[in-house]
């Protein structure tokens, strides 16, 4: 299971103590952080179990931190319909 998550972390030297948290507190996560992408994205893989989304927020908002889980953007399309 992987989630993505928009934040405002901006400092890579906060980026990777909270990578170390994460890893700390959630066994069996991976995560990292996109701090070059617009939304500050931050990453958490877990091959597992479900990623814990509302326990990860809090964890981070408790620092400071505003991060909210980034909804998937898949285009939406309909199939051709073929009339004879």
């Amino acid at each position: 299971m992987i989630e993505v998550f928009k934040t405002n972390v901006r400092i890579e030297h906060q980026a990777i103590g909270l990578i170390q948290l994460i890893h700390k507190t959630f066994e069996g996560y991976k995560a990292n952080f996109d701090l070059q992408d617009r939304d500050r994205i931050l990453r958490v893989e877990s091959n597992d179990e479900l990623i814990n989304s509302s326990e990860l927020i809090l964890l981070l908002n408790r620092l400071g931190f505003s991060i909210e889980i980034l909804a998937d953007e898949v285009p939406f399309s309909f199939p051709e319909i073929l009339v004879n």
